[in-house]
């Protein structure tokens, strides 16, 4: 009697856990929603929500009385600001988490493979030396490159081993760093300034063109990352373990890692380099739900559009002046993780 009360109590448990974990789960899948509201009602003037769902009436036909400036405030400078803060923090989260389970390193961020020092030397470029090529082109097309040049050297005899990825990264971002160098010196005082501020990361140059540029790529890696998501939980295991099941680890490898660098690059050169993003976010979510990527690559785009978006309303609101994300995202973040960090075993990958 005493074991079927036991056995019944362990079931409730159970169950209970599961309906909880469910509930959560579906709390951080709708966080964008909450987040966007919140964040289209923060800035200098002052605007309600019931205010803003007045000008968007207006907008579809039925004037509301709102002054101009209302519909200028909402659809010119803060919703292409909200949309692409979304934007790249669901496009670094999302990479970031497949890039750990690809390289089964928890340090892994998506910047392992030189992206970021190849965006900075690229944007560097056009700010000092080459003007007429925009910053943005010039970011996305030397962070693909260095990428690209970090497979090519690691991959040997038809096969890309792990270790050899990582090094490769390591190489190609210290050239790219001293490339970064010099430009830093050729360059005047004032370039040098746009130079150290755009590597901060920041989205007070957000506008639609910008949203209109990034956004199909970013997407389109998203989805790459997202539609194969479950594979990612037997590539994490290791190469023979996925060939033991018939899967082609090189193939796969290099599917998540094209579309995590696609989704990166496309962010990293609209927004600049925001640090520990696609590294703190993913590892937020292993510890609060586990390994399983079925789950952690979705909650990755919607936690992570969440946590940027948030964060540049403080960049932007919180002080008398505008403070790069970048910074807030490292002050924010590492306390938080670390927290999490010490109330679970080994980050979540045990």
């Amino acid at each position: 009697m005493n074991i079927d009360y036991g056995r019944r109590k362990l079931d409730a448990v159970h169950n209970y856990s599961f309906i909880g974990k469910r509930v959560l789960v579906l709390l951080f899948l709708l966080m964008p929603i909450p987040a966007f509201l919140i964040s289209m009602t923060i800035g200098t003037f002052p605007i309600t929500t019931g205010e803003i769902a007045g000008v968007i009436v207006s907008r579809i036909g039925m004037d509301m009385g709102h002054p101009s400036v209302y519909e200028t405030v909402i659809f010119q400078v803060r919703l292409p600001r909200v949309l692409l803060s979304m934007m790249v923090g669901s496009a670094l989260s999302a990479s970031g988490a497949a890039f750990q389970g690809i390289f089964r390193n928890p340090l892994v961020d998506p910047y392992i493979l030189g992206l970021s020092s190849g965006a900075a030397f690229g944007a560097a470029l056009s700010l000092g030396v080459v003007s007429w090529i925009p910053v943005q082109l010039s970011a996305f097309i030397f962070s693909l490159l260095a990428v690209a040049v970090a497979c090519s050297m690691a991959r040997t005899e038809g096969r890309t081993p792990v270790v050899s990825l990582v090094l490769s990264g390591v190489i190609v971002s210290a050239v790219f760093s001293s490339l970064l160098a010099i430009v830093q010196i050729a360059v005047d005082e004032r370039a040098l300034q746009s130079i150290v501020y755009w590597m901060m990361g920041s989205m007070n140059t957000a506008s639609w063109s910008k949203l209109e540029s990034s956004f199909p790529l970013a997407l389109l890696g998203c989805l790459g990352i997202l539609s194969l998501r479950w594979r990612l939980n037997v590539l994490a295991l290791g190469d023979e373990e996925a060939r033991s099941v018939g899967m082609d680890p090189e193939r796969y490898k290099g599917i998540f890692v094209i579309s995590a660098a696609l989704a990166s690059s496309s962010a990293v050169a609209v927004a600049g380099i925001i640090g520990l993003l696609g590294l703190i976010v993913p590892h937020i979510l292993r510890m609060i739900f586990g390994p399983d990527h079925r789950t952690l690559i979705p909650l990755s785009i919607t936690f992570g559009a969440t946590f940027m978006v948030l964060v540049d309303d403080l960049a932007r609101a919180a002080l008398g002046f505008e403070v790069p994300v970048g910074i807030i995202t490292t002050l924010i973040g590492a306390p938080f993780f670390a927290y999490l960090l010490r109330r679970t075993r080994a980050g979540g990958w045990e």
